[in-house]
């Protein structure tokens, strides 16, 4: 690090890992600074594809770090060593180890991601049935569950699964004609197209796809000729045998201005969800993610950062590359208290305290002005059983006690009858806003 002190490039890096979210990559550990110099600070890269993605994303992110660190307005650059003719592609940023997916014509737009594969995927009850789907998909082109319809909210595995099957298929014969795009580019193609008079182009190259899988179809909303024109596309390939895969943060039914006729087509095949992974699926996510970055996460780290993240995998993914990216720079062992730092969080002794399943009774029991006896007993009054199950989430929730030790607080009951209490309030809470703010309200108070 030629001209930059060890300790300001550590303040950088803090505020980088604080401000940084989704735009944190794993390989910003291997950045380096070279020079400060006339307020500009050079940062190398490890390879020509990282320097471009700082560029084009992190630029500002890093600028701005710098002049919080340092005080004084910096502008930021990235370098990367030349690349000769013959040297090895470097596997670590977002586009590395791809397989580009043929289209029907000479532009190629999807690529396919080598680690975004069924053996890279975590199962749990939260996606058992979409990658089910995927892997049936992916067996039998066209015959089975056609559409594939995946549905839910952002970061959880919608994409990964999808390009999974892809990559499945395309493993398996070359020849398929693959074309995964966003919505986005389906409705910019087709709006090019009619502006150029090159719709006959346009309809060759989506209508002789052997699968089309399109990522957030939810944005085929208001444009009434794409539309049009998608249920031109969707029947052709569908007449055909030939595989339709969509996904969207939300289902068929709920995606405000979409074409009934297209609703029914979407919910003609299978419709599976995928839900927000619950604290056992979390740290396998993280046992998985760190294993596959050759990172070593404690034990106590994981469950740490399972229960401090419980939004999606993308955020659980940011938290490894947080942790790490930490970790390297100031060259100590991954603990508790380094995740913290990483995450944001208090440090220790000024956390938010450990919660009991007691601590949860007593504030239920107030909350909703039932006896401590009865939410233990096997009575099933609604008066009754909607707190019990409200403590039974909240402990879910809060606490590390598995299902079994869970329902043995409430009379005996076994893991299935927590599951179902879960379930029942998850879907209370999308639709009942009250009912949020009063979880919202006693999570804050257990936890203060």
């Amino acid at each position: 690090m030629a001209d930059v002190d060890r300790a300001l490039w550590q303040k950088i890096i803090q505020q980088v890992v604080a401000d940084g979210g989704h735009l944190i990559r794993p390989w910003f550990d291997q950045l380096e600074p070279v020079t400060l110099e006339h307020g500009q600070l050079e940062i190398h890269t490890p390879g020509v594809q990282e320097c471009d993605y700082c560029e084009q994303h992190a630029s500002r992110l890093f600028a701005e770090a710098a002049q919080s660190a340092t005080g004084r307005l910096v502008s930021v650059s990235f370098i990367s060593d030349p690349v000769s003719d013959d040297a090895p592609v470097s596997n670590t940023s977002d586009d590395a180890d791809v397989i580009e997916v043929e289209a029907p014509t000479d532009e190629v737009e999807t690529l396919q991601y080598a680690d975004y594969t069924f053996d890279g995927f975590v199962v749990g009850p939260c996606n058992r049935l979409a990658n089910a789907a995927c892997l049936a998909v992916s067996d039998s082109v066209g015959k089975t569950y056609n559409p594939l319809f995946l549905h839910g909210s952002v970061g959880l595995g919608k994409t990964h699964l999808i390009q999974a099957t892809c990559y499945r298929v395309k493993q398996r014969d070359p020849d398929a004609r693959i074309l995964f795009v966003s919505c986005e580019s389906f409705v910019n193609n087709f709006i090019q197209a009619v502006e150029r008079g090159q719709l006959d182009e346009f309809r060759v190259r989506y209508r002789h796809a052997d699968i089309l899988a399109i990522d957030d179809i939810q944005f085929l909303a208001n444009h009434e000729q794409t539309q049009e024109e998608f249920f031109h596309t969707f029947n052709t390939l569908f007449q055909g045998q030939k595989q339709i895969i969509l996904s969207s943060d939300r289902s068929p039914a709920e995606i405000p201005g979409l074409e009934e006729r297209l609703v029914s087509r979407f919910n003609s095949g299978l419709v599976a969800r995928v839900d927000k992974p619950g604290y056992e699926t979390r740290m396998a996510i993280l046992h998985k993610k760190s294993a596959a970055r050759a990172v070593e996460l404690p034990d106590e780290v994981v469950c740490y950062v399972a229960g401090a993240i419980e939004s999606n995998t993308r955020e659980l993914e940011g938290a490894i590359s947080k942790i790490t990216m930490l970790a390297q720079v100031y060259d100590r062992p991954i603990t508790i208290e380094l995740a913290r730092e990483a995450l944001g969080d208090k440090p220790a002794g000024h956390a938010g305290r450990e919660v009991s399943i007691d601590d949860i009774l007593e504030a239920v029991t107030e909350q909703y002005n039932v006896r401590l006896a009865d939410l233990q007993s096997k009575k099933r009054s609604r008066s009754i059983a909607f707190p019990r199950q409200i403590c039974m989430y909240l402990a879910r929730q809060l606490t590390r006690h598995s299902l079994e030790e869970i329902g043995g607080y409430f009379g005996g009951r076994d893991h299935t009858t927590v599951l179902h209490a879960n379930r029942q309030i998850e879907n209370q809470l999308r639709n009942d806003p009250q009912l949020t703010a009063t979880l919202e309200r006693l999570r804050e108070d257990l936890q203060e």
